[in-house]
């Protein structure tokens, strides 16, 4: 489960994630969306999906591959438990998703986010430590 810092903003909702890897830090940052969203403590890793995206810059596939974590949750509802395998591969991004189809009784959600955006994002390498800053249009 990710470790996550909320940051504050007037109309939407942002938060910060830590890795030790870039590709960890896209897992943060998924597991961040998703418990912002649901609580993915209810999901079990029943089903897989693959999931790719691709972006010509590092912030491009960051803010892609969230939304496509998003389009997963909402537009597929299908609650991702587990990120795997996740690769970054010149511009694109990877993963293997295990979870379940979303049921709202089971699956109630706390937040609707319509999307991860440009706006204010950060990623940064620091001391051997990747960290991101991405606000959500809620």
């Amino acid at each position: 489960m990710a470790v996550y810092e909320l940051l504050d903003h007037t109309a939407d909702m942002g938060f910060r994630v830590r890795a030790a890897s870039l590709e960890e830090l896209f897992v943060q940052a998924a597991e961040a969306l998703v418990s912002i969203a649901v609580n993915p403590l209810c999901a079990t890793p029943l089903e897989m999906r693959s999931l790719r995206c691709s972006g010509a810059t590092l912030e491009d596939r960051f803010i892609n591959w969230l939304n496509e974590v998003l389009w997963l949750l909402d537009g597929e509802r299908f609650l991702p438990a587990l990120f795997d395998d996740l690769r970054l591969e010149g511009d694109s991004v990877s993963a293997l998703v295990w979870g379940e189809p979303r049921d709202d009784a089971r699956h109630p959600p706390r937040i609707v986010v319509k999307a991860a955006t440009f706006h204010q994002l950060v990623i940064r390498e620091h001391n051997g430590m990747w960290e991101a800053e991405v606000f959500l249009d809620i």
